[in-house]
């Protein structure tokens, strides 16, 4: 019910708005940083790109292929270098979608072992939803899965660069990797700066969790899965807004509303706190999950 629901919420979110593009120094911290924003057609997704010696490693592969090929060819545009590597950061659809695209064009895909094995559960959930309205686009029908780089945190080299690779735990989905390079972080929708976040499988207070484990990386940029780059201050305004959440259903709950109206009124509380977030049609899978965790934690 609430699939079908956010589906039609999602399906009549049609107007485009233009892409965005970024690689200067003072906006991503490093010109051989990249950002591509998508259209708000599909979600203002950002994404990114590093640049070695050697090539470009992309960081997660857009909602729809069609957006992928426009960031990879400003990226050439600007660099003169070919994708030698992509990294998929987590199993939303935002993040995995173009892998099948840049695996056709003999680039590597990879992701850490648990996230591979989340990724065909979220396809299926979300291809019979998505597919009709974004055939245009390239949304994938067929599934196809990144390359495992294994389960645990670790250096990783390609291209002639060398990262490290965090594998986490559960955040808004069920694991996470965030690529550390010289003091940039490239987090997913770990973070999302001026939206609500795509949440999928996730948990409210582990990905909490996440943000301290972030925060211990003293990180100089942060590179969002929604919204432009900026500091650490990203992960402030990320963790009041998950304790808003969390606050907002546990007063729903303490009033003994049943499900529907306490996701009603925890939805009304965090848009009066919230209200120029973009895509508030993701709050209700983060809000459903969150009643639904504290009610079966409650004692």
């Amino acid at each position: 019910m609430l699939v079908a629901s956010v589906g039609v919420l999602l399906s009549c979110f049609a107007s485009e708005q233009g892409h965005r593009y970024s690689n200067t120094a003072q906006e991503q911290g490093d010109r051989r940083v990249g950002e591509y924003i998508s259209s708000d057609w599909s979600f203002e997704t950002s994404s990114y790109w590093i640049e070695s010696p050697e090539g470009l490693i992309l960081i997660d592969t857009q909602f729809l292929p069609s957006a992928l090929r426009k960031k990879i060819r400003f990226a050439k545009w600007n660099t003169g270098k070919d994708v030698k590597l992509a990294i998929v950061l987590h199993s939303n659809p935002d993040r995995f979608n173009g892998t099948a695209w840049l695996q056709s064009q003999g680039v590597p895909v990879v992701t850490s072992e648990q996230i591979r094995e989340a990724i065909p559960d979220v396809h299926a959930k979300w291809s019979s939803v998505f597919f009709e309205k974004y055939r245009h686009g390239g949304y994938p029908q067929t599934l196809a899965l990144p390359d495992s780089l294994g389960s645990s945190t670790r250096e990783f080299s390609a291209a002639g660069l060398t990262v490290k690779v965090h594998v986490l735990g559960s955040g808004c989905s069920p694991a996470h990797l965030v690529i550390e390079w010289e003091g940039h972080l490239f987090v997913g929708d770990l973070i999302s700066s001026g939206a609500h976040s795509w949440f999928e499988h996730g948990n409210a207070e582990e990905w909490l969790h996440r943000l301290d484990e972030l925060r211990a990386l003293n990180p100089k940029w942060i590179h969002a899965g929604r919204g432009m780059t900026g500091g650490p201050e990203l992960l402030e305004q990320q963790a009041e807004y998950l304790h808003t959440v969390i606050d907002a259903v546990a007063s729903a709950r303490k009033e003994g509303l049943p499900h529907r109206e306490a996701l009603a009124r925890a939805t009304e509380t965090v848009n009066q706190r919230y209200p120029h977030h973009r895509y508030p049609m993701f709050l209700p899978m983060l809000l459903g999950a969150e009643l639904t965790r504290q009610a079966e934690s409650a004692p």
